[in-house]
C-alpha cells in the first residue's frame, strides 16, 4: 500500500508529449520575455512619414510643372495662330499689276480693326522704323485671352492679353514689286531688352515672315 500524503511525480516522457501535442500546429513557442503581438515601434512610424512626406512633395513639384508647361503650350499655339491670322489679312491686300501692266497696290484697307474696313488704314505701305518693338498705330491690334479683338492705337485697352504687330517692308533689292511682311504677338508684359535692336521672340509668342511680290490681278 503506498503511503498516503507522497504525489506520484509526472511522468517526464507524458509532460514532453503533452507540450508536443500543444504546438502540434507546427506553431514556435515564443522566446521567453517576447510577444507575438509585437506592432510598429515609434522610429519605424517617423521614417515611414518622412519617406511619404518627401514622395508626396515630388509629386506636387511634378504637378506644378506639368501645369506650367501646359500653360505655356496653350499660349505658345494660341499666339502662332494669332499671327497666322494677320499674315493672311496681309497677304490677301491687292499687290499687283493691273490689265494695262501698271503697278496696283492697297495702300488704305485698315487691317488694325475687326472687321477690316476698305478706307482710313495703311494697307501694304511701307511701315515706319521699329513697328515690332514698340504699338504703332496703324500696325498693332489687341486681343484678348480668348484671341478676340479688344481695340487699335499706342495703348493697349483694358482686357488685352495679347499685342499683335506687324511690319511692311519693301524688299532692298526689288523694293517696287517685292515686300517682306512680318508679325509679331506677344503677351501683354514687358519684354524688357528683347525689344531692344533686332526684335526677338521670347516663350509664349510667335513671329512670322513671308514675302509678297506683285502678280497680275
Amino acid at each position: 500500500m503506498r503511503p498516503t500524503g507522497i504525489q506520484a511525480s509526472p511522468n517526464p516522457t507524458t509532460s514532453r508529449r503533452g507540450a508536443q501535442s500543444f504546438f502540434s500546429d507546427g506553431a514556435e513557442p515564443p522566446p521567453h520575455g517576447k510577444s507575438n503581438n509585437a506592432g510598429f515601434s515609434l522610429a519605424e512610424v517617423l521614417v515611414a512619414t518622412a519617406v511619404l512626406s518627401v514622395a508626396l512633395v515630388s509629386l506636387a513639384q511634378l504637378f506644378a510643372i506639368a501645369t506650367r508647361a501646359n500653360t505655356s503650350s496653350r499660349s505658345t499655339t494660341l499666339a502662332a495662330v494669332l499671327a497666322e491670322q494677320k499674315m493672311e489679312h496681309l497677304r490677301s491686300l491687292t499687290w499687283g499689276f493691273d490689265t494695262i501692266g501698271l503697278p496696283f497696290s492697297d495702300f488704305s484697307t485698315d487691317v488694325s480693326v475687326v472687321p477690316e474696313t476698305p478706307t482710313g488704314g495703311t494697307g501694304l505701305s511701307p511701315s515706319p522704323a521699329g513697328t515690332l518693338s514698340q504699338n504703332t498705330a496703324g500696325f498693332v491690334d489687341y486681343l484678348d485671352p480668348f484671341g478676340r479683338w479688344v481695340g487699335t492705337g499706342t495703348l493697349p485697352p483694358p482686357g488685352t492679353a495679347y499685342i499683335r504687330r506687324w511690319s511692311v517692308e519693301p524688299l532692298p533689292t526689288n523694293p517696287n514689286n517685292t515686300l517682306i511682311l512680318q508679325v509679331l504677338v506677344t503677351r501683354n508684359r514687358n519684354r524688357g531688352s528683347a525689344d531692344d535692336g533686332p526684335v526677338s521672340r521670347l516663350p509664349d509668342e510667335a513671329r512670322l515672315v513671308s514675302i509678297k511680290t506683285r502678280k497680275s490681278i
